[in-house]
């Protein structure tokens, strides 16, 4: 065990969500309902700035940059390609239409390794008050991929102090789950 204390949730440590900026997990094919409603939130707030990311878990992270962006680099030397910036650009234009009138201006980055270490980094970086991502798609593998890895709205909500805010994408019928307290 580690004789570094690692930092807790306290009073003094909370993020007045007054005037600052929200970070955004994004991902292709999310449905809309999270960027709009991150945008909903950060206007209840008066946010002045939304950070809207997209982690890519095949790319690492070289070096970590004070305004929240990373260099990064492929885990498969052999996939080195421009790929990842038409992804950007095909991301970039959907939620441009999305938040065409989302009366708050936004940004897209692009990250790489981990979501929710990505997602921290960022929000460290620019102070935002609370950190909105979508739950995982409904289906078995989604399943079997968040039983292997986890959510990152838990490991988000277990290794940052500022709020996670987790907006349902998906939701399934109390009936319709096997477990023993139905």
């Amino acid at each position: 065990m580690s004789s570094t204390s690692v930092p807790q949730p306290a009073v003094d440590r909370m993020v007045d969500p007054a005037g600052r900026p929200v970070v955004v997990g994004v991902v292709p094919g999310q449905p809309d309902l999270v960027p709009l409603t991150a945008a909903s939130w950060a206007r209840a707030v008066g946010a002045p700035a939304m950070r809207l990311a997209y982690v890519d878990t095949s790319r690492y992270v070289v070096e970590e940059h004070a305004d929240g962006g990373v260099t990064h680099a492929p885990l498969d030397p052999d996939a080195a390609d421009d790929s990842w910036e038409r992804i950007l650009g095909t991301m970039r234009e959907h939620l441009a239409g999305v938040l065409a009138d989302a009366a708050v201006p936004w940004r897209l980055d692009y990250l790489a390794g981990r979501p929710d270490r990505a997602l921290t980094h960022l929000a460290r970086a620019v102070d935002a008050a609370a950190i909105v991502v979508g739950t995982r798609a409904p289906g078995s593998a989604a399943h079997l991929r968040e039983l292997l890895e986890g959510s990152v709205a838990v490991h988000l909500a277990h290794h940052q102090h500022r709020p996670v805010i987790t907006v349902p994408t998906s939701v399934v019928d109390w009936r319709a789950t096997k477990a023993p307290w139905r």
